[in-house]
């Protein structure tokens, strides 16, 4: 099974759209909220590229963020990451 991670920050309607969407397809993830952790959110745009939050990551995939993951959820690509 892949890891999904969700890098999310307080307050964020998005951040709770993207898990919700998740929950309703029956994912797993793991939360990670970097609200109050520069260090980690140093590490996440390294890694992503981006500082914006939701991010949602498959293994070292990097979906992106909300409008990302309902494009791949949309799309088909979700699911292709997951079974990859």
């Amino acid at each position: 099974m892949r890891k999904v991670i969700v890098y999310t920050a307080d307050p964020c309607a998005r951040c709770g759209r993207a898990k919700a969407l998740l929950a309703r397809r029956g994912i797993l993830y793991e939360e990670v909220n970097l609200t109050k952790d520069a260090d980690g959110r140093a590490e996440l745009a390294s890694r992503t590229g981006l500082m914006t939050f939701p991010q949602i990551v498959v293994d070292d995939a990097v979906i992106g963020g909300f409008d990302d993951l309902v494009v791949a959820d949309g799309d088909g690509r979700l699911d292709v990451l997951l079974a990859a």
